[in-house]
Protein backbone atom coordinates (compact mmCIF):
# COMPACT_ATOMS: atom_id res chain seq x y z
CA UNK A 1 0.00 0.00 0.00
CA UNK A 2 1.20 3.51 -1.03
CA UNK A 3 1.77 5.70 1.43
CA UNK A 4 -0.57 8.63 1.58
CA UNK A 5 1.56 11.87 1.93
CA UNK A 6 -0.15 15.39 2.96
CA UNK A 7 1.30 16.81 0.10
CA UNK A 8 -0.23 14.12 -2.55
CA UNK A 9 -3.70 14.98 -0.73
CA UNK A 10 -2.96 18.93 -1.20
CA UNK A 11 -1.72 18.14 -5.52
CA UNK A 12 -4.75 16.36 -5.61
CA UNK A 13 -7.26 18.83 -3.66
CA UNK A 14 -5.34 21.32 -5.89
CA UNK A 15 -6.06 19.68 -8.99
CA UNK A 16 -9.44 18.42 -8.63
CA UNK A 17 -11.14 21.54 -6.07
CA UNK A 18 -12.39 18.44 -4.10
CA UNK A 19 -12.09 17.76 -0.04
CA UNK A 20 -9.58 17.05 2.03
CA UNK A 21 -11.57 13.80 3.13
CA UNK A 22 -12.73 13.17 -0.19
CA UNK A 23 -8.97 13.81 -1.90
CA UNK A 24 -7.92 11.17 1.24
CA UNK A 25 -10.31 8.42 -0.04
CA UNK A 26 -9.55 8.85 -3.70
CA UNK A 27 -5.89 8.01 -2.95
CA UNK A 28 -6.47 5.26 -1.03
CA UNK A 29 -9.32 3.88 -3.29
CA UNK A 30 -6.36 4.08 -5.83
CA UNK A 31 -3.29 3.02 -4.14
CA UNK A 32 -2.01 6.90 -4.34
CA UNK A 33 -2.13 6.79 -8.05
CA UNK A 34 -2.36 10.59 -8.64
CA UNK A 35 -4.18 10.67 -11.83
CA UNK A 36 -6.45 7.35 -11.19
CA UNK A 37 -7.42 9.07 -7.95
CA UNK A 38 -8.68 12.41 -10.12
CA UNK A 39 -11.25 9.44 -12.48
CA UNK A 40 -12.03 8.01 -8.97
CA UNK A 41 -13.35 11.43 -7.81
CA UNK A 42 -14.83 12.34 -10.93
CA UNK A 43 -16.81 9.45 -11.52
CA UNK A 44 -18.51 10.21 -7.83
CA UNK A 45 -19.32 13.39 -9.35
CA UNK A 46 -16.57 15.24 -6.54
CA UNK A 47 -14.35 16.61 -8.94
CA UNK A 48 -17.17 18.96 -11.00
CA UNK A 49 -15.37 22.07 -9.90
CA UNK A 50 -11.90 21.07 -11.58
CA UNK A 51 -13.13 21.73 -15.02
CA UNK A 52 -13.64 25.34 -13.38
CA UNK A 53 -11.21 26.13 -11.92
CA UNK A 54 -9.38 28.00 -14.77
CA UNK A 55 -12.08 30.42 -15.55
CA UNK A 56 -11.59 34.13 -13.98
CA UNK A 57 -13.91 35.00 -10.61
CA UNK A 58 -13.40 38.56 -10.25
CA UNK A 59 -17.29 39.56 -9.30
CA UNK A 60 -19.09 38.59 -6.54
CA UNK A 61 -19.71 40.15 -2.62
CA UNK A 62 -18.07 41.58 0.02
CA UNK A 63 -19.48 41.48 3.67
CA UNK A 64 -18.68 43.23 6.34
CA UNK A 65 -20.81 42.53 10.08
CA UNK A 66 -19.95 44.03 13.44
CA UNK A 67 -20.69 42.50 17.16
CA UNK A 68 -19.92 45.58 19.43
CA UNK A 69 -15.94 45.46 19.92
CA UNK A 70 -15.53 43.29 16.93
CA UNK A 71 -16.16 43.43 13.15
CA UNK A 72 -14.98 40.83 10.61
CA UNK A 73 -15.17 41.80 6.30
CA UNK A 74 -14.76 38.68 3.70
CA UNK A 75 -14.56 38.84 0.08
CA UNK A 76 -15.71 35.70 -1.92
CA UNK A 77 -15.79 35.82 -5.85
CA UNK A 78 -17.73 34.36 -8.70
CA UNK A 79 -17.24 34.82 -12.53
CA UNK A 80 -20.57 36.53 -12.76
CA UNK A 81 -22.81 39.18 -10.93
CA UNK A 82 -25.60 36.88 -11.88
CA UNK A 83 -24.52 34.50 -9.33
CA UNK A 84 -23.71 37.19 -6.77
CA UNK A 85 -27.50 38.02 -6.30
CA UNK A 86 -28.10 34.02 -5.57
CA UNK A 87 -29.52 33.81 -2.10
CA UNK A 88 -27.90 30.49 -1.92
CA UNK A 89 -24.37 32.01 -2.63
CA UNK A 90 -25.17 35.68 -0.37
CA UNK A 91 -26.02 33.23 2.62
CA UNK A 92 -22.67 31.30 1.90
CA UNK A 93 -20.48 34.75 1.91
CA UNK A 94 -22.75 35.93 4.80
CA UNK A 95 -22.29 33.09 7.31
CA UNK A 96 -18.32 32.72 6.33
CA UNK A 97 -17.78 36.12 7.33
CA UNK A 98 -19.64 34.99 11.07
CA UNK A 99 -17.14 32.42 11.34
CA UNK A 100 -14.41 34.92 9.97
CA UNK A 101 -14.53 36.75 13.71
CA UNK A 102 -13.97 33.35 15.56
CA UNK A 103 -10.35 33.01 13.63
CA UNK A 104 -9.69 36.06 13.50
CA UNK A 105 -9.37 36.01 9.95
CA UNK A 106 -7.46 33.27 9.61
CA UNK A 107 -7.86 31.60 5.61
CA UNK A 108 -6.67 28.08 6.29
CA UNK A 109 -8.55 27.99 9.53
CA UNK A 110 -11.56 29.83 8.10
CA UNK A 111 -11.23 27.28 5.29
CA UNK A 112 -11.27 24.10 7.61
CA UNK A 113 -14.26 25.74 9.99
CA UNK A 114 -17.07 23.36 10.33
CA UNK A 115 -20.01 25.18 7.35
CA UNK A 116 -23.60 25.46 9.51
CA UNK A 117 -26.14 22.74 8.47
CA UNK A 118 -23.81 21.05 5.84
CA UNK A 119 -21.96 18.61 7.31
CA UNK A 120 -18.71 20.36 5.72
CA UNK A 121 -15.97 22.30 6.05
CA UNK A 122 -15.91 25.59 4.31
CA UNK A 123 -13.83 24.67 1.39
CA UNK A 124 -16.12 21.66 1.27
CA UNK A 125 -18.92 24.02 0.90
CA UNK A 126 -17.66 26.38 -1.22
CA UNK A 127 -16.39 23.51 -3.42
CA UNK A 128 -20.31 21.91 -3.01
CA UNK A 129 -21.27 25.19 -4.81
CA UNK A 130 -19.18 25.44 -7.45
CA UNK A 131 -20.17 22.09 -8.60
CA UNK A 132 -24.24 22.82 -8.01
CA UNK A 133 -24.28 26.46 -9.50
CA UNK A 134 -21.76 25.85 -12.11
CA UNK A 135 -19.51 28.93 -12.01
CA UNK A 136 -15.75 29.26 -10.41
CA UNK A 137 -15.56 30.95 -6.70
CA UNK A 138 -13.28 31.56 -4.50
CA UNK A 139 -12.95 32.59 -0.74
CA UNK A 140 -10.34 35.29 -1.31
CA UNK A 141 -9.62 37.31 1.98
CA UNK A 142 -10.81 37.79 5.50
CA UNK A 143 -9.88 40.38 8.30
CA UNK A 144 -11.26 41.52 11.46
CA UNK A 145 -10.71 44.19 13.57
CA UNK A 146 -11.38 44.38 17.35
CA UNK A 147 -10.72 46.89 20.20
CA UNK A 148 -10.99 46.48 23.71
CA UNK A 149 -13.50 49.13 24.34
CA UNK A 150 -15.94 51.21 22.09
CA UNK A 151 -16.59 49.42 18.69
CA UNK A 152 -15.99 48.57 15.80
CA UNK A 153 -18.40 50.38 13.16
CA UNK A 154 -19.34 48.90 9.29
CA UNK A 155 -20.52 50.81 6.16
CA UNK A 156 -21.84 48.69 2.69
CA UNK A 157 -21.48 50.49 -0.17
CA UNK A 158 -23.83 48.98 -3.01
CA UNK A 159 -25.77 46.62 -0.82
CA UNK A 160 -27.43 44.00 -2.26
CA UNK A 161 -28.69 42.43 0.62
CA UNK A 162 -28.00 43.15 4.60
CA UNK A 163 -24.08 43.07 5.59
CA UNK A 164 -23.27 42.09 1.39
CA UNK A 165 -21.88 44.94 -1.19
CA UNK A 166 -19.46 46.07 -3.51
CA UNK A 167 -17.45 47.58 -1.45
CA UNK A 168 -17.46 47.08 2.51
CA UNK A 169 -15.02 48.89 5.45
CA UNK A 170 -14.52 48.34 9.09
CA UNK A 171 -13.62 51.30 11.43
CA UNK A 172 -12.44 50.72 14.87
CA UNK A 173 -13.00 53.29 17.62
CA UNK A 174 -11.55 52.89 21.14
CA UNK A 175 -13.21 54.39 23.82
CA UNK A 176 -15.35 55.07 26.54
CA UNK A 177 -17.71 57.03 24.93
CA UNK A 178 -21.20 56.58 24.85
CA UNK A 179 -22.41 53.52 22.44
CA UNK A 180 -24.80 55.77 20.28
CA UNK A 181 -22.16 58.58 19.86
CA UNK A 182 -19.65 55.83 18.69
CA UNK A 183 -21.91 54.32 16.66
CA UNK A 184 -22.83 57.61 14.67
CA UNK A 185 -18.95 58.62 14.36
CA UNK A 186 -18.04 55.04 12.96
CA UNK A 187 -20.49 55.44 9.85
CA UNK A 188 -19.57 58.68 9.20
CA UNK A 189 -15.69 57.50 9.03
CA UNK A 190 -16.48 54.23 7.37
CA UNK A 191 -18.58 56.07 4.52
CA UNK A 192 -15.50 58.45 4.34
CA UNK A 193 -13.48 55.31 4.05
CA UNK A 194 -15.23 53.85 1.27
CA UNK A 195 -15.27 57.07 -0.85
CA UNK A 196 -11.85 58.57 0.23
CA UNK A 197 -9.92 55.36 0.30
CA UNK A 198 -6.77 56.34 2.88
CA UNK A 199 -4.15 54.16 2.86
CA UNK A 200 -3.24 54.36 6.45
CA UNK A 201 -4.54 55.84 10.27
CA UNK A 202 -2.26 58.00 10.79
CA UNK A 203 1.48 59.86 9.94
CA UNK A 204 2.94 56.51 12.09
CA UNK A 205 0.88 54.06 10.06
CA UNK A 206 2.62 54.73 6.81
CA UNK A 207 4.79 52.13 5.69
CA UNK A 208 8.40 52.98 5.82
CA UNK A 209 8.64 51.83 2.32
CA UNK A 210 6.08 53.75 1.21
CA UNK A 211 7.16 56.40 2.01
CA UNK A 212 10.67 55.89 0.72
CA UNK A 213 9.52 55.75 -2.38
CA UNK A 214 7.45 58.64 -2.47
CA UNK A 215 10.32 60.36 -0.99
CA UNK A 216 12.73 59.50 -3.66
CA UNK A 217 9.86 60.48 -6.67
CA UNK A 218 9.55 63.89 -4.77
CA UNK A 219 13.39 64.08 -4.83
CA UNK A 220 13.92 63.59 -8.61
CA UNK A 221 10.46 65.97 -9.59
CA UNK A 222 12.57 68.93 -7.40
CA UNK A 223 15.58 67.60 -9.06
CA UNK A 224 14.23 69.07 -12.66
CA UNK A 225 14.24 72.29 -11.03
CA UNK A 226 17.85 73.26 -11.02
CA UNK A 227 17.42 73.53 -7.30
CA UNK A 228 20.63 73.00 -4.84
CA UNK A 229 19.72 69.93 -2.61
CA UNK A 230 19.20 71.98 0.91
CA UNK A 231 16.73 73.58 -1.05
CA UNK A 232 14.93 70.43 -2.61
CA UNK A 233 15.24 68.47 0.86
CA UNK A 234 12.78 71.60 2.02
CA UNK A 235 10.73 71.12 -0.90
CA UNK A 236 10.49 67.72 -0.33
CA UNK A 237 9.51 67.50 3.29
CA UNK A 238 7.03 70.29 2.13
CA UNK A 239 5.21 68.20 -0.74
CA UNK A 240 5.12 65.23 1.90
CA UNK A 241 2.86 67.21 3.85
CA UNK A 242 0.39 66.74 0.83
CA UNK A 243 1.24 63.14 0.86
CA UNK A 244 0.31 62.51 3.95
CA UNK A 245 -2.92 64.42 3.33
CA UNK A 246 -3.67 62.09 0.30
CA UNK A 247 -3.10 59.10 2.12
CA UNK A 248 -3.44 58.87 6.29
CA UNK A 249 -7.31 59.08 6.81
CA UNK A 250 -6.96 61.57 9.81
CA UNK A 251 -5.22 64.05 7.80
CA UNK A 252 -7.76 63.58 4.40
CA UNK A 253 -10.97 66.28 3.93
CA UNK A 254 -13.61 64.94 5.53
CA UNK A 255 -16.04 64.11 2.58
CA UNK A 256 -19.27 65.70 4.38
CA UNK A 257 -17.24 68.83 5.52
CA UNK A 258 -14.60 69.14 3.07
CA UNK A 259 -13.50 72.15 5.62
CA UNK A 260 -12.72 69.65 8.10
CA UNK A 261 -10.02 67.41 8.44
CA UNK A 262 -11.08 63.75 9.70
CA UNK A 263 -9.23 64.32 12.89
CA UNK A 264 -11.21 67.18 13.95
CA UNK A 265 -14.44 65.33 13.22
CA UNK A 266 -13.19 62.80 15.69
CA UNK A 267 -12.27 65.73 17.72
CA UNK A 268 -15.75 67.36 18.02
CA UNK A 269 -17.18 63.88 18.85
CA UNK A 270 -15.21 63.40 21.58
CA UNK A 271 -15.73 66.83 23.02
CA UNK A 272 -19.51 65.59 22.18
CA UNK A 273 -19.32 62.84 24.38
CA UNK A 274 -17.14 63.77 26.92
CA UNK A 275 -14.72 60.77 26.88
CA UNK A 276 -11.55 60.42 24.48
CA UNK A 277 -11.94 58.63 21.15
CA UNK A 278 -8.93 56.86 19.22
CA UNK A 279 -9.20 55.58 15.55
CA UNK A 280 -6.97 52.61 16.34
CA UNK A 281 -7.45 50.72 12.65
CA UNK A 282 -9.67 50.56 9.35
CA UNK A 283 -10.11 48.32 6.48
CA UNK A 284 -11.73 48.66 3.12
CA UNK A 285 -12.65 46.01 0.68
CA UNK A 286 -13.44 46.97 -2.68
CA UNK A 287 -14.80 43.70 -4.83
CA UNK A 288 -12.09 42.52 -7.27
CA UNK A 289 -9.40 45.37 -6.79
CA UNK A 290 -6.41 43.54 -7.55
CA UNK A 291 -7.96 40.81 -9.80
CA UNK A 292 -7.48 40.54 -13.73
CA UNK A 293 -11.10 40.74 -14.93
CA UNK A 294 -12.01 38.62 -18.18
CA UNK A 295 -12.36 41.12 -21.43
CA UNK A 296 -16.06 40.65 -22.66
CA UNK A 297 -16.30 41.04 -26.31
CA UNK A 298 -20.16 40.34 -26.96
CA UNK A 299 -19.82 40.42 -30.75
CA UNK A 300 -17.15 37.91 -30.86
CA UNK A 301 -19.50 35.97 -28.74
CA UNK A 302 -22.62 36.18 -30.61
CA UNK A 303 -20.88 35.02 -34.08
CA UNK A 304 -19.10 32.23 -32.06
CA UNK A 305 -22.83 31.63 -30.58
CA UNK A 306 -24.07 31.67 -34.66
CA UNK A 307 -20.84 29.74 -35.84
CA UNK A 308 -19.35 32.09 -37.64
Amino acid sequence: MAQITAALVKELREKTGAGMMDCKKALNETDGELEAAVDWLRTKGLAAAAKKAGRIAAEGLVCGKTGGTVGAVVEVNSETDFVARNETFQGFVSNVTDLAMNVDGDMEALAAQAFPGSGRTVAEELTHMISTIGENMGLRRAKVLKVEHGLVASYIHNQAAPSLGKIAVLVALESEADGAALEALGKQLAMHVAAANPQAVSRNDVAASDLDREREVLKEQARESGKPEEIIDKMVEGRLRKYYEDVCLLEQAFVMDPESKVQKVVDAAAKDAGKPITVTGFVRYALGEGLEKKEEDFAAEVAAAAGR
